[in-house]
């Protein structure tokens, strides 16, 4: 039996009534001409599965609380209880998938079973089918996403599903059994507590030194630490207290648009659409009627991956979205120039640094630490966006072929809006994740994000021609 990591374990003690931290997706398939169905999706299933092995296990609480909870295999595992079928009623289009997708994402799983789902969904209006994924984030990266739609997917459309896949679970163990191995392993190492603490100190005290601020204690010196790297955002609408219920809206982009913005108007692709998504909320909140300003902005955890770490190992930069700017070339430069700086001089909070809090002891110390992280979460920055370039190739799933895929990220409380960008064969699939009460008007900011594209695609090719213009007559004058 595998005990959940630190941070792993982080995540179950996060999640209440009102943040399942369900991540996911969805994604939308042109199904072959022979057609596609839940029985084929099954079998695919049954036999890939075997490729993730932590699907076909399940949570255990260690009695009294004394450890970590481990992984133990679901002994009653039935792949057709997590792979179900739904259909939308007609006429099948977008808005009615991403009202499903809200509201599956709203649930929590179920903690007795091996914590993910899978939906089938038919009846879209164009002929396609789509396949909704949800797993509890204690089971997978949620930056990277990787997931059981990963072991789904196919390179080519006549893959074959598998061989028979032959498990046989092994037997759960006794209350007994988990509390003498937890016992065991307290005394054979006595000193892992130790070595978390200096780890996690360590990591702490590398992000607050870059900033010249170290505050010498044991826990104080973890919090205030963390608190010295992160300062209090704005005021906006985007941090608020949260229900239970999501919201989820899709907006798709070329990706020549993108690369046509970069190549104008400079900086990096994941500059450009970072553009984009600061547009698109200057657009949200000038529609609410706030004040957009000179110099207002949201500030954004925007992680991105750590060069030459494993792949799990993320840095959240925090980058302050100049939504007050109303140039839009202008905008995008002083987004590049701020990931430019942060990047040179890595003032960035490392993801697994902070999730480390909950690393210093037993259950209770864990639900203290991801508890002091979320509300300093709250404090550091309006909204998240997550940015993973995907292929650029078609995949498959049993001969049908994907053509978007949506990334859904949960929300923590006290914020509103989550971001997920994923670009996949041509197009920028944005994933838009909501407070169900607090953003009803989440179809604005899919209109405003659409809206500048088209502001900034315009606003960087007038100034392009412009600048040949200069160039062209000073030649001449010379």
């Amino acid at each position: 039996m595998d005990r959940l990591s630190a941070v792993d374990a982080s995540f179950l003690y996060l999640e209440d009534s009102s943040t399942p931290m369900n991540v996911g997706g969805v994604a939308i398939f042109r199904p072959p001409a022979e057609g596609f169905d839940h029985e084929r999706l099954v079998a695919l299933i049954r036999r890939r599965i075997a490729f993730v092995p932590r699907y076909r296990q399940r949570i255990r609480d260690v009695p009294f609380g004394i450890s970590r909870p481990v992984w133990v295999d679901d002994e009653d595992f039935d792949v057709t209880f997590h792979v179900r079928r739904s259909a939308l009623p007609r006429p099948g289009n977008r808005e009615q998938l991403d009202e499903l997708v809200g509201r599956l994402m709203s649930r929590p799983l179920d903690r007795s079973r091996p914590l993910w789902e899978m939906y089938l969904v038919e009846g879209l209006e164009d002929g396609c089918f789509a396949v909704i994924t949800k797993s509890h984030q204690s089971l997978v990266d949620g930056l990277a996403a990787v997931d059981i739609a990963q072991v789904m997917l196919d390179t080519t459309p006549d893959a074959s599903i598998g061989p028979p896949d032959v498990w046989k679970p092994r037997p759960e163990p006794s209350g007994a059994e988990l509390l003498t191995a937890a016992l065991t392993e307290a005394v054979a190492r006595p000193a892992a507590a130790v070595d978390l603490a200096k780890e996690t100190w360590h990591d702490v005290t590398n992000a607050a030194g870059s900033l010249g601020s170290l505050v010498v204690g044991a826990v104080e010196t973890v919090t205030g630490a963390l608190s010295s790297v992160i300062r209090s955002p704005s005021m906006s609408p985007l941090s608020t207290r949260i229900g239970a219920q999501r919201r989820f809206a899709t907006v798709i982009v070329p990706f020549d648009e993108i690369r046509g913005i970069r190549a104008a108007a400079g900086g990096s692709v994941n500059d450009a659409v970072l553009a984009v998504i600061t547009g698109g909320l200057r657009g949200w909140l000038m529609a609410r009627g706030e004040a957009v300003t000179q110099g207002r902005s949201l500030r954004a955890l925007v992680p991105v991956s750590v060069e030459g770490a494993g792949a799990n190992q993320v840095a959240g930069f925090l980058v302050d979205l100049p939504a007050g700017e109303p140039d839009p070339v202008m905008r995008l430069r002083q987004i590049s120039f701020h990931m430019n700086s942060l990047k040179q001089s890595e003032r960035f909070i490392g993801a697994d640094a902070i999730v480390s809090i909950a690393g210093f002891g037993p259950p209770t110390l864990h639900a203290l630490g991801s508890r002091v992280g979320a509300s300093l979460a709250r404090r550091a920055y309006d909204l998240s966006i997550t940015n993973v370039p995907g292929p650029q190739v078609s995949l498959y799933v049993a001969g049908s072929e994907m053509v978007e895929a949506y990334p859904c990220i949960p929300l923590l409380q006290g914020q509103a809006l989550s971001i997920g960008i994923t670009s996949y064969h041509g197009v920028v699939c944005i994933g838009l994740t909501a407070d169900r009460d607090s953003m009803p008007d989440v179809d604005i900011l899919m209109s405003s994000i659409h809206d500048a594209v088209a502001e900034l695609r315009e606003a960087a090719t007038v100034g392009r021609r412009t600048l040949r213009s200069v160039n062209t007559d000073n030649v001449e004058s010379a």
